[in-house]
């Protein structure tokens, strides 16, 4: 979940970013950014830190097995053809 207190410092940001006679209106505006931000924030596909470290060591240990079952197959496929290379030679 998207931290609020990120959301409220991003919208803070914004306001004092913005000219002197906008920044006039006062809270309301600096409210309403805050809305915005949240309203689209929320409709972005994210997910928070912890997530994604774990999402990346999942990653990482399927990639380890990849590299096995990879290095493993090349084994079998050079001892079936030595395999194969020994019958042809025997016929």
């Amino acid at each position: 979940m998207l931290d609020p207190k990120k959301i409220e410092q991003v919208a803070r940001q914004i306001h004092n970013s913005m000219p002197k006679g906008i920044k006039e209106f006062g809270d309301d505006v600096e409210k309403k950014l805050r809305t915005v931000l949240q309203s689209q924030l929320s409709k972005l596909d994210l997910v928070n830190r912890e997530e994604f470290d774990v999402q990346t060591q999942v990653l990482l240990r399927t990639r380890e097995k990849l590299a096995a079952i990879e290095q493993r197959l090349n084994e079998l496929e050079a001892r079936l053809e030595g395999t194969e290379k020994k019958t042809e030679q025997a016929e």
